[in-house]
């Protein structure tokens, strides 16, 4: 696992010299200072309102770092022949894919737990002191945290056979599938067949569900976040994300890099 950790390090080292990470991590603190401001237009709800804004701003951004730069993480090392190199070491290619994951992860929580430190300084300018209900917000950040490292896992996925386009195009496709995946499971249509409605159930269960990690509303409203809910959208990330990362190291170890 060493060589692990030392990729790992450096795609932290090198996401945090990025400046597109600053820039991102900024417009997210400045979303939640509107939050305040429309939060105090909106007489009787501002909790709610700050709450919304702020937790749509951690996912967004969190979205974007996720597809875009991990979509990079393989390409950018084959287009300044680093990668070459670097494998040319004792380092196999599940361990520079398991590192880039875990580096680009690192940096993730990283900037997520800066944005969600500023929405709860949002939170506590128009509301002081906190209520207990208020850090149900960490358990909202969490499951946000877990759906972006699942996005990482795919951006990666498909980074490692196809273009960087592609592969931007199809991660957020898997996305937006991924947020009708459960409606896919309980559709009811007159004009489709048995065996189609079969077909669109099966694709539901390949697709990752993200409605599972999406809590927002619960929160913005201050009830509590079922810590069941928690435990099987962890235990349901993890098996996902793994069964992803194997297949992208599948993939890797047998393409051609010459």
């Amino acid at each position: 696992m060493r060589n692990v950790w030392v990729v790992a390090a450096n795609t932290f080292r090198e996401a945090v010299r990025d400046r597109v990470l600053y820039n991102l991590v900024f417009f997210a603190l400045l979303m939640m200072g509107a939050a305040i401001l429309v939060g105090q237009i909106s007489i009787g709800i501002e909790q709610s309102v700050i709450i919304s804004l702020g937790l749509s701003a951690i996912s967004i951004i969190g979205i974007f770092i996720a597809v875009f730069i991990g979509v990079g993480l393989v390409s950018k090392e084959m287009d300044k022949r680093t990668l070459y190199a670097l494998l040319a070491k004792p380092v196999e290619r599940w361990q520079f894919l398991t590192g880039k994951f875990a580096g680009l992860a690192m940096t993730l929580t990283v900037n997520t737990v800066a944005m969600t430190v500023g929405l709860y300084l949002a939170l506590w300018t128009v509301k002081h002191p906190l209520a207990g209900s208020d850090w149900n917000l960490l358990l909202a950040v969490y499951l946000i945290l877990l759906k972006l490292v699942l996005i990482v896992a795919l951006a990666m996925l498909f980074s490692c056979f196809t273009s960087p386009f592609l592969a931007i195009l199809f991660t957020l496709g898997i996305y937006i599938a991924g947020l009708f995946a459960g409606e896919l499971r309980t559709m009811q249509a007159v004009n489709l067949s048995s065996g189609a409605m079969g077909m669109f159930r099966a694709v539901s269960y390949a697709l990752p569900n993200f409605e599972n990690f999406n809590v927002m509303g619960v929160v913005a409203h201050g009830r509590p976040v079922p810590l069941a809910l928690v435990g099987q959208s962890t235990a349901y990330a993890i098996l996902y994300g793994a069964i992803v990362l194997a297949g992208a190291a599948l993939i890797f170890s047998r393409r051609n890099l010459k």
